[in-house]
């Protein structure tokens, strides 16, 4: 169940835009960045280590390979190694095959089929993104399928945000996902904010009724 958790966290903090001259996610090899993973009072209860290993390819077409560490409430490894994730651009589209997600160790354990998340090469107030739609199936002995369907995913605006790893200039990004899991159905809004060379700088979620249930800060970025 952490894997699966850390897997909707990892999604969440990947989702942005990408163009050859503006990329909305980090392509610079040894960069690591450090997010707080915040509860539904907006306090820190973990963290998430995300280090860029390798960088293929030159222009609109790129092979990122980072690794991400989950970390607890005193930023100490969760886990004894971290779990390797790829992120394709091609011609300019940013690419997560959901597969790709089923990182070693989880095999068996994680199924992922679905739709891949696709980006446009340029983000700008008024873009809407294609709606994707996915299945996780958690083994537990026992198997729980969650369908998961991504929409109404729009760039909202362009505004400056200040989180402790410093100022950004932010593409602000909404998106609604619902997860069900046999008949019943959660909905989450979610509020997206990304930054050139970067990508994720924060995100709040909230549930049906606008309540804030996470949300994820940037605290530290090391080059």
């Amino acid at each position: 169940m952490k894997k699966s958790i850390l897997f909707i966290i990892l999604v969440t903090m990947a989702i942005s835009g990408a163009s050859a001259q503006n990329i909305f996610f980090p392509v610079k090899e040894g960069m690591t960045l450090v997010y707080a993973n915040l509860n539904s009072k907006g306090k820190a209860d973990s963290y998430t280590r995300q280090t860029i290993q390798k960088v293929e390819g030159a222009g609109d077409n790129l092979t990122v390979s980072y690794l991400a560490l989950p970390l607890d409430n005193n930023r100490r490894p969760l886990i004894t190694s971290g779990i390797t994730y790829t992120v394709s651009i091609v011609n300019g589209i940013v690419e997560w095959d959901m597969k790709s997600y089923a990182a070693p160790g989880t095999i068996g354990a994680i199924e992922i089929e679905g739709d891949k998340l696709r980006i446009p090469p340029t983000l700008v107030p008024g873009v809407k993104l294609d709606d994707v739609s996915f299945t996780l199936t958690v083994n537990l002995g026992f198997k729980i399928k969650t369908a998961i369907l991504l929409s109404d995913q729009e760039c909202l605006a362009i505004e400056d945000i200040t989180v402790p790893a410093g100022t950004f200039k932010c593409y602000k990004v909404t998106q609604t996902s619902n997860a069900t899991i046999g008949r019943r159905t959660a909905e989450t809004k979610s509020i997206n904010w990304y930054a050139p060379g970067i990508g994720t700088v924060k995100t709040e979620s909230y549930d049906a009724k606008g309540k804030l249930q996470s949300g994820t800060e940037l605290q530290s970025v090391e080059n």
